[in-house]
């Protein structure tokens, strides 16, 4: 967000806050992107706060925590006092969270432990969900649509076509059971807290195999998930920098040092399809 919409998205969240009963005298944004999220003290909540285009999706996410909460899923939990629901103030919606300081790093093995535990959950709960290949679509029509990613130059735009097509006929060759996922449980969406491991981010819940949200995961995580297939779970590697790389080419990407990751994406897409 640009500076001046940060600063009514603080006070929104400094409002909102105060007529719950929670007491604020400060407000740090750590987090910056098409979205923000605050830390609000002493009442330490934490406030995901975003133009009021993402309500459906903020509500979306309140409902599978609050449904996951009830599971004992490894999730960060919504603030008591708001529950699941999303808070509209001066063109921004909001939700409240509990707040966990960070305690230090996550051991391999407890971050498999942490997946597991909150693919069990997500099997025990009934959420209307997409279909991974949706997002796949989306991307690949991104891709094909100059007016939304229109600096792509074209042989990068031709890579990221013919990958979006390798992986979904990859997917056809293999019968892998579903279920509901977390859709990005990479290590920005999983906190160090004195509770365990917690994910957070469940707006990008979606339905697929398992090998899609374990390709998210660094390999040395991965070798701790039993019973998955590897192969496709490398072809959803492939698919995870392609899909971030065409986000950042995105005309109204706000994605942190987007100029950066641009090019990485592309370098690290490459070095996955050396590897295949």
């Amino acid at each position: 967000m640009e500076p001046s919409q940060v600063q009514r998205a603080v006070a929104a969240a400094i409002s909102t806050a105060g007529e719950l009963g929670l007491q604020v005298n400060d407000a740090v944004v750590i987090h910056n992107s098409d979205r923000i999220a605050v830390r609000l003290t002493p009442c330490d909540v934490l406030a995901r706060i975003a133009p009021q285009a993402w309500k459906d999706d903020f509500q979306f996410e309140a409902e599978a925590a609050h449904r996951l909460a009830a599971t004992d899923s490894p999730v960060g939990e919504l603030a008591p006092c708001a529950g699941p629901r999303v808070y509209v103030r001066d063109a921004f919606v909001l939700t409240l969270w509990t707040y966990y300081a960070p305690v230090g790093d996550i051991a391999p093995a407890d971050y498999a432990d942490a997946l597991m535990r909150i693919h069990a959950g997500l099997r025990q709960i009934d959420l209307a969900a997409p279909h991974i290949t949706v997002r796949i679509a989306g991307w690949a029509a991104e891709v094909d649509d100059r007016a939304q990613t229109p600096e792509l130059p074209i042989p990068e735009r031709e890579l990221l076509s013919n990958t979006f097509k390798r992986v979904r006929n990859a997917m056809n060759q293999w019968d892998t059971g579903e279920q509901l996922l977390h859709g990005e449980p990479h290590p920005g969406n999983l906190l160090s807290t004195s509770r365990g491991p917690l994910f957070i981010d469940l707006q990008t819940c979606q339905r697929g195999p398992i090998e899609y949200d374990i390709a998210f995961v660094p390999t040395e995580v991965a070798v701790h998930y039993p019973g998955v297939n590897q192969p496709l779970v490398h072809q959803f590697r492939i698919l995870m920098w392609a899909g971030f790389t065409t986000m950042r080419w995105r005309q109204s990407d706000q994605f942190p040092d987007r100029d950066h990751w641009r090019i990485e994406g592309f370098n690290r897409l490459r070095a996955a399809l050396d590897r295949a």
